[in-house]
This record gives C-alpha cells, sequence and structure tokens, in this order.
C-alpha cells in the first residue's frame, strides 16, 4: 500500500519506518529541510531502541523517502496519516493548528479517494475538524480517520510492530476495510483491532494515558504515607500489584512522570472536561501530585545538609524523563537541577543518552561528565533522577571512591535498603526506610 506520513518527529518516524518494514511503500513529508536532508542521507534524528536498523533498511531497499514537498506526499498516498505537534497552549488545551493548517493545504491537493488519519493525540472532535478544513477546498472523496498511537518511548518499534490492540475511529465502511487491510500484519497472532467512531477513539487515548498518570500518583501518594506511618512502599506494591484487577505495571513509586504524553494529555483532558462544562476533580489531583513530587528528593537533601546547600556539589545521575530515550520534556531532573542551582549548589550530571539535549536547554549551568563515575568526583551527594539499566548494579567501592560522603538519594529506588546499609551508605529513597550510617 502506499502510505504518506506528515511530520518526521518521534511518532512520525516510527509509524514510517514500521510501516516500511511490513512491505509499505512510504513517503514522509516534514517542512524542516536540514531534517529531512538528514533523513534521506541515512542519519536518523531520534534516539529509539530497534528503529535505526529498521530504518537503515528501509532506506536502502527503497521503501522509505523523504520530501518536504506536501503536494507530492499527498499525491503518492492512499492513506495518510497526520503525525504533527498538538503543544498544549497556556490553558492546557491541544494546539491543532499544525494539523489544521496541513489540512486546509491538503483540501487544494487531494484529486481521489484518501483515507486521512490523525494519528497525533488530538481532543474530541478533531476528526469533524479536519473533515470541514480539508472539504472547504475538496470537491473529491475523503474520509478522516483516528488512529490514536500508543507507542511507549524506549520500546516504541515493539510497540507499533506487535501492538496489544488498534484504536481505528471511522463510521465510514470504505475507511475501515481500508485501515483493516493496512493493519492486518501487525494484529496477526490475535490482538485486536477496535473499530468504533471517531470521537470515542479520539477520547480513548486520553483516557488511557490519564489512567496510567493516575496510578502513577496514587502510588506516589502511598510512598509519601508509607514515609509517615513507617511501611515499606515496596512491599504495598507488591501486594496491590498482584491483584489481577490492579495488575503490577506503573505501580512504582519515583519522583514523577515526564514526558511529551502524560503531562500534556492530562492537561488537555482537563481542558476538554472544562471546555464541556464538567470538572474532572481526579485529574487535577494528579497534575497537583506531580507537581510536588517532582521535587521530593529535596526536602530529604536540604534536611540532610541543614537547610545549607550553598558551595555544595552535587551528581546527577539520569536526564532523560525515563530510561531508553533521549526524551528531556517535563523531565523532573531538569526540576532538580534548577531547585539545586537556586540554593546555590553546583551539579555535575551524566546520562547515557539525554546529554545534548540537555545541553541546548540547560547550557553551562552544570557540568557534564562523561560516564557515571567521572560524575562523582568530588561531589557531596548522589542524586538520581532516572532508572537506566546501567545505574542498577553499580561498582559501590568506586562510588565510595568518589563521594566525600556516601551519600545517595535515589528518586527511583534502584537499590536494595539493607544491602545500601550494609554497604554503609546513608541512602534515601521513595516511600521506604532511609538508612543512617553517616553522621552529620
Amino acid at each position: 500500500m502506499k502510505i504518506t506520513v506528515v511530520g518526521t518527529g518521534y511518532v512520525g518516524l516510527v509509524t514510517g519506518t514500521c510501516f516500511a518494514e511490513t512491505g509499505n511503500d512510504v513517503v514522509c513529508v516534514d517542512i524542516d529541510i536540514n531534517k529531512v536532508n538528514k533523513l534521506s542521507g541515512g542519519q536518523i534524528t531520534i534516539y529509539e531502541p530497534g528503529l535505526e536498523k529498521l530504518f537503515e533498511r528501509n532506506l536502502k531497499e527503497e521503501r522509505l523517502h523523504f520530501t518536504t514537498n506536501l503536494a507530492d506526499g499527498v499525491k503518492h498516498g492512499e492513506v495518510i496519516f497526520l503525525a504533527l505537534p498538538t503543544p498544549p497552549g497556556e490553558d492546557g488545551s491541544a494546539d491543532l493548528s499544525y494539523i489544521l493548517r496541513v489540512a486546509d493545504d491538503m483540501g487544494k491537493l487531494i484529486t481521489d479517494y484518501k483515507v486521512i488519519v490523525d494519528k497525533s493525540t488530538v481532543p474530541v472532535g478533531t476528526a469533524e475538524k479536519v473533515q470541514a478544513a480539508i472539504a472547504k477546498h475538496c470537491k473529491h472523496p475523503f474520509d478522516v480517520v483516528s488512529n490514536p498511537e500508543f507507542l511507549r518511548e524506549g520500546v516504541a518499534v515493539d510497540d507499533f510492530m506487535k501492538p496489544d490492540r488498534v484504536v481505528i475511529g471511522t463510521r465510514s465502511e470504505r475507511a475501515r476495510k481500508v485501515m483493516g487491510d493496512l493493519f492486518a500484519p501487525f494484529v496477526r497472532q490475535g490482538n485486536p483491532i477496535l473499530f468504533m467512531d471517531e470521537k470515542s477513539a479520539e477520547l480513548t487515548k486520553y483516557a488511557a494515558n490519564s489512567f496510567l498518570a493516575t496510578k502513577i500518583s496514587f502510588m506516589n501518594e502511598i510512598a509519601i504515607l508509607c514515609e509517615k506511618l513507617g511501611a515499606d512502599v515496596d512491599m504495598v506494591r507488591r501486594g496491590v500489584g498482584s491483584d489481577d484487577r490492579i495488575g503490577k505495571r506503573f505501580l512504582f513509586p519515583g519522583i514523577g512522570y515526564g514526558g511529551s504524553c502524560f503531562p500534556k494529555d492530562v492537561q488537555a483532558l482537563v481542558k476538554s472536561s472544562e471546555d464541556a462544562d464538567y470538572e474532572f476533580k481526579i485529574l487535577t489531583a494528579v497534575m497537583d501530585v506531580n507537581e510536588r513530587q517532582k521535587l521530593f528528593l529535596l526536602p530529604k537533601i536540604k534536611a540532610w545538609f541543614k537547610d545549607d546547600l550553598k558551595g555544595k556539589h552535587f551528581a546527577l545521575w539520569g536526564l532523560a524523563f525515563k530510561p531508553n530515550t533521549d526524551d528531556i520534556r517535563e523531565a523532573p531532573a531538569l526540576y532538580i537541577i534548577d531547585a539545586l542551582k537556586a540554593a546555590g549548589a553546583t551539579v555535575t550530571v551524566f546520562d547515557p543518552e539525554a546529554m545534548a539535549n540537555v545541553q541546548r536547554v540547560v547550557g553551562d549551568k552544570v557540568t557534564y561528565a562523561s560516564n557515571q563515575y567521572e560524575c562523582l568526583t568530588n561531589a557531596d551527594a548522589l542524586v538520581i533522577a532516572t532508572e537506566w539499566s546501567v545505574f542498577r548494579t553499580p561498582d559501590f567501592d568506586k562510588i565510595s571512591a568518589s563521594l566525600k560522603n556516601k551519600l545517595i538519594f535515589d528518586g527511583r529506588n534502584l537499590f536494595d535498603v539493607s544491602r545500601m546499609s550494609e554497604l554503609g551508605f546513608h541512602y534515601e529513597s521513595v516511600g521506604r526506610a532511609a538508612t543512617n550510617n553517616l553522621l552529620h
């Protein structure tokens, strides 16, 4: 099938590459000529495990193409995916200007039947707006379909190639047949393609992400209560997660969620609810909890140093909002850096993939280490903000030798509390008892 993907950001590039991998002829369109030139020349523009190999193979096999020419893309595609940004406005609403501008332009270019697919995360009613924008100029038949993405950064290729479900919003039998044929290779093991109306599909994405964000914030509240009551959040998490009505995933406490999806989608659903004259109280609380949680470690750090961080130096492991990505959008680490700097401290950071992105945002406000152990040199304490696998089993002798104090503040609960006590560290984490091995 001939596929066009408009937008070569995270979702667009994964979508285009994975469709090419199943034999489709894919053209990806972007207005950024530098990005298009890089991609056409074989230089991938995002970090996502497993994507580069597929990208290189399909570029070589000439199933994957890149252009800045929207007219060429519209002419090529039987199915045209819109994978464009929908950034939050000041009021939390999703900005649809990129999508509607392209829809308006496409309306002047369509000359035969097309299926236009909203792949971006969009509020309820967007399909109708896209339909109207195209119809202003187009006299040819077309259908607008909602097909929200459920890609997790770090495992997006597997999520796309082996989805646990595909959601398709359309009331058109013609579009339903086209989309069913397109996604059939991805659900051969029997996972469902769920057909529904466009509004229900649009709401499904927001509902899913908001529910997961709620689970995370709920466990972060439980973690706080554990510390106050002397309970262990790891024990509570295992007890709760063993209930198959709840499940084990998204129950790990920490220093809040970040990234491009959860913060934006929760905010957008709250705004959509307000527009519908409904107060979504649970999600308002979820946002409040998450904002507080990003700085959960700061009171612990300040208490240890008797509320005086001037002249103190901290090592920070982890900058991306989660492991296996270079995405730093709404990353808790950035909030921690700002708070430490505001208190008069200095910070050296290390992350396996996100350093360049942080340097573009933060500049020389911090020092950048070439590895996790160099990061520790002469630091008063180590702060952990992202649960990269490489941080899980470190050389504790090297940590002890490099830090001024055997002092760790862990926002992701990477280490066993008893083990840290045996090693002589003062170790503070989330929802668990601190070890108290140092005098201060």
